[in-house]
């Protein structure tokens, strides 16, 4: 991994670390350099053992652009909670994130497909085993990316703690924790309100939890 100079006591330095935050979230900043400018975009993104998979369309330059060399950056950040200190200066946040840096690598036949099968069931858990696969032309349409993960390529900060304690005692002072949770599934316009749910959208509600359950 990479030294961390700022707040170093926040670093975790376990290859094992960089695994629990990445495959704790589903989106990431994607960043390069195109025409000496910044480029950057969310995207969704799976952990596949060494690799991180995403992908885009085809006819976007800047992929192009990834696939032929250029050095790129995937951010990860998870906000878990506001931290509410007796003053604004000590206020923050507790959180999870993660940086990878690399090059990219463009995936083809079969293992394009698993790649982006991977990448659907990472977000909707085994969603491909109830759909049709993808057509050819959905597959031209579609660049299916691996970022390896090297040592030495990647960073990972956690703060997970209550506020700094200060000398001038203020109001009340704590974290206040956050979560991501589901809500009630809305169907499609042209699917019944009563229509069962299929077994991927069940995993995917368990995998949130309940917006009514409480912390």
């Amino acid at each position: 991994m990479e030294t961390l100079t700022r707040y170093p006591d926040r670093a975790r330095t376990d290859r094992e670390d960089l695994d629990r935050v990445l495959d704790a979230a589903t989106t990431c900043t994607f960043a390069t350099v195109l025409d000496g400018q910044p480029w950057l975009v969310p995207m969704f993104y799976a952990r596949d053992g060494d690799r991180i998979l995403l992908h885009g369309s085809t006819g976007a330059g800047a992929l192009r652009h990834v696939t032929a060399g250029a050095p790129v950056a995937v951010s990860v950040m998870l906000l878990d909670g506001i931290v509410v200190a007796e003053d604004l200066y000590h206020s923050s946040a507790n959180y999870r994130s993660a940086v990878v840096r690399g090059t990219i690598e463009q995936l083809s036949g079969n293992e394009a497909i698993d790649a982006l099968n991977r990448l659907s069931d990472t977000l909707i858990p085994d969603r491909s085993t109830e759909v049709p696969g993808p057509s050819p032309k959905q597959l031209a349409a579609t660049s299916a990316l691996a970022l390896t993960i090297r040592p030495g390529g990647w960073t990972v900060k956690e703060r997970n703690a209550p506020p700094t304690r200060t000398d001038a005692p203020g109001p009340w002072a704590g974290v206040v924790p956050l979560r991501t949770v589901a809500e009630r599934p809305v169907p499609a316009p042209w699917i019944s309100d009563d229509a069962p749910l299929p077994a991927s959208v069940l995993r995917l509600i368990a995998g949130y939890g309940s917006a009514s359950r409480t912390q």
